[in-house]
């Protein structure tokens, strides 16, 4: 009979091999599950099963399509056997055997004796079955079947790209034709005056710096010798005064291009530069459907640059959202290569998980955000009990459309259903995007789009909603797009050079993912990583009892939370600017492109486009006294001027061709609703009352440059 010391020494052994065997299989299987997270991973085939596609002409893959461009033959699809399957199935293979070699050796461990002999022979015999059923199933690489494939999104990609490039272009386009007359050198609130500010409050950190390194020298702390050379060295004391003490009022630090100009009295060019370039760039992705790192980062860089010196006029919700939105695509692309099906001439890279799911959480809580700022207002307009609130929406929204008075006069029970279904869509329906469930996934980004498409029929709410329907596409995949689209729709909304032969591979099952390059996937990581820090202070943010709107918790504004509407007014107030040659009149009215102002005109739908000062003066409408609006000062100082670039921002100037130039202005208030539909004239107006200056006076060009000066 073995010893007491000699049986602990043997199960010592045995536990420890036991162990390492676990240890081995769980090293396998987490590399295997982290590949498959992060998206880069194991190649993979997707079964025939799928329905016939428009676009499937030929039975060409994609790397055979590569070669075919480079040496203008097509190569016939391979009958070879998938490496994806093999690798797969000797992933399989490696796992079965371990798990047989941790059973044989518990048998060999187990040996009856005494008491416990006919417990041990029935688990031995059971053990014995299990390594019996695993040898069975352990079949050779080339008999296995075929293994469960992961979706793919490299078509959804494109679609994300060009509805992204689709935004940008309208974005850029309001910064070519109106960012002179709002931030131009003689526009209402000049770039160069937001520059000079901001520099200032450099050179007085750089001041206070200095003040702080000469009194440090007076002494000696131990071990802080190397962190102060650093710190004073030339690299760490440019990147202060070049960027990061150039800080707005919120100490944030502003990166923008308009830095490089040598002339703050001459930015006029620089601006139209940095919209045609935009222009530019964004045309190039919503042609080709694709971009790379850097292209991307050129957009961003960009938006930014008008952020930082926009002002009220770039201070909407939908601003730090897009630059956000653009920060992530930029690690959905290659670094480099402007092919959307980036790869080699045995398959193509996937796109990274990791980027499609922190995109799909910045949808997420986009529409949480704006829900839960409704639920939590003081408007009781959006509580259970009264859920009026689109009854007065489609009347005193800032920019109506043509529509928006047919949505008005829709029955007051729909109006209630709107309301409910409006917090589905913002409070349940957002928490489909985050499940790992493919249908109910795709689920939740239809309800996203077809409440944002709703939206953009409803009224003019800038680019906002093309915006917010962006990320909800990365909630599709690729199979359901060829499922789903019409053969026109696939070749205006997915069509480039190369997706029939993808698409061709989608349905054959040879399309293979490759395994993505190691910094990629750090980089990835690190990107994860970063945005899951940053928003956690959004997350606690939506939480709270009190929620900011519109809000960022990081200097760069990389992540923010947004909302909309908290509160609708009930009554549609207009502010009407006239302007006379002589005090007694007769006053003219200046008309704006969009904002209502002529009682006859019907709105106009220019969604995605979108008039800046229009919107600018319905806000100030809602915010009471001018006092909180200081821009409007130099507006109109502006309009008496007959700036040029200003009154260009204007439907007409009512003084164009009289041969004279007004010399008194004055604001008034006016309560506008909607008459019924088919009567003329479109809108009732009735006067309120003198907004600005207060009383019954009026203003002159002098008296607004000393109002001004006085501030």
């Amino acid at each position: 009979m073995p010893s007491y010391h000699h049986v602990r020494t043997s199960t010592f052994h045995v536990r420890l091999r036991l162990r390492l065997h676990l240890l081995m299989v769980a090293i396998i299987f987490l590399t295997q599950s982290a590949y498959s997270v992060m998206g880069f991973a194991r190649p993979y085939s997707r079964p025939a099963t799928h329905a016939k596609n428009p676009l499937l002409k030929t039975t060409t893959t994609i790397s055979d399509a590569r070669s075919a461009n480079t040496s203008s033959s097509r190569v016939r699809l391979s009958q070879s056997t998938n490496y994806s399957d093999r690798s797969s199935k000797r992933l399989r293979i490696k796992t079965k055997t371990m798990l047989s070699s941790i059973i044989a050796t518990l048998l060999m461990t187990i040996k009856p004796a005494g008491a416990a002999t006919a417990a041990a022979e029935k688990t031995k015999t059971m053990l014995s079955t299990v390594l019996a059923a695993l040898s069975t199933t352990i079949k050779p690489a080339g008999t296995a079947t075929a293994v469960a494939s992961a979706p793919s999104y490299h078509l959804t990609r494109i679609l994300f790209l060009r509805m992204l490039a689709i935004v940008y272009i309208a974005a850029f386009s309001v910064a070519k034709f109106q960012n002179k007359g709002l931030i131009g050198d003689r526009g209402i609130a000049p770039a160069g005056k937001v520059l000079n500010d901001c520099q200032k409050r450099q050179e007085l950190r750089s001041a206070r710096r200095k003040e702080w390194a000469e009194e440090r020298k007076k002494y000696s702390q131990k071990g802080s010798w190397v962190m102060n050379k650093l710190s004073d060295s030339r690299i760490a004391t440019l990147f202060r005064d070049k960027f990061w003490y150039r800080t707005d009022r919120a100490d944030r630090p502003l990166p923008c291009l308009l830095w490089l100009a040598k002339d703050r009295r001459n930015l006029n060019p620089w601006l139209d530069g940095l919209a045609n370039t935009g222009l530019l760039l964004s045309s190039i992705m919503l042609a080709t459907g694709s971009a790379n790192a850097l292209l991307i980062f050129a957009l961003w860089l960009i938006q930014r640059s008008f952020m930082s010196v926009g002002g009220v006029f770039y201070g909407y919700g939908w601003e730090p959202q897009l630059a956000e939105l653009t920060f992530h695509a930029m690690f959905l692309v290659p670094l480099l290569s402007m092919d959307p099906f980036f790869g080699s001439k045995s398959g193509v890279f996937a796109v990274p998980t990791l980027v499609l799911w922190a995109i799909r959480f910045y949808l997420f809580k986009i529409m949480l955000g704006a829900g839960l700022i409704k639920i939590k207002s003081s408007d009781k307009k959006w509580k259970p009990g009264d859920m009026s609130t689109m009854y007065y929406f489609y009347e005193t929204q800032p920019v109506p459309n043509p529509f928006s008075r047919q949505f008005h006069f829709m029955p007051k029970s729909w109006h209630k259903f709107e309301v409910w279904s409006n917090h589905f869509v913002e409070l349940v329906a957002p928490f489909l995007l985050l499940l790992p469930f493919r249908k109910l996934r795709i689920s939740g980004a239809i309800i996203q789009i077809m409440f944002q498409l709703t939206l953009i029929t409803s009224g003019n709410l800038s680019f906002l909603n093309w915006l917010t329907m962006a990320p909800a596409i990365l909630c599709l995949d690729d199979v359901f797009l060829t499922n789903n689209l019409s053969s026109f729709a696939q070749k205006v909304l997915i069509g480039t050079p190369m997706t029939s032969f993808f698409a061709a591979s989608l349905k054959s099952g040879t399309v293979k993912l490759l395994h993505t390059p190691m910094p990629r996937m750090v980089i990835s990581l690190a990107f994860f990583m970063l945005m899951a820090n940053l928003n956690v202070k959004v997350v606690q943010n939506l939480l709270a009892k009190r929620q900011l709107m519109n809000a960022s918790f990081d200097k760069m504004r990389l992540a923010g939370t947004y909302g909309a509407f908290g509160v609708v007014a009930e009554e549609r107030e207009e502010l009407i600017i006239e302007s006379a040659v002589d005090a007694n009149g007769p006053w003219k009215e200046y008309n704006f492109n969009v904002k209502p102002g002529d009682v006859n005109r019907t709105p106009r739908w220019i969604s995605p486009y979108h008039h800046r000062l229009d919107w600018q003066m319905w806000i100030c409408a809602q915010t009471g006294r001018i006092e909180r609006n200081p821009w409007m000062l130099s507006f109109l100082l502006k309009l008496l001027q007959q700036e040029k670039d200003v009154i260009g921002l204007l439907e007409s100037d009512p003084w164009d061709g009289s041969g004279s130039s007004p010399k008194y202005i004055r604001v008034e208030k006016y309560k506008y609703s909607y008459n019924k539909r088919g009567s003329s004239p479109y809108w009732n107006r009735e006067r309120i009352g003198r907004y600005f200056p207060y009383g019954q006076g009026v203003l002159t060009e002098a008296m607004l440059k000393d109002i001004i000066r006085g501030r």
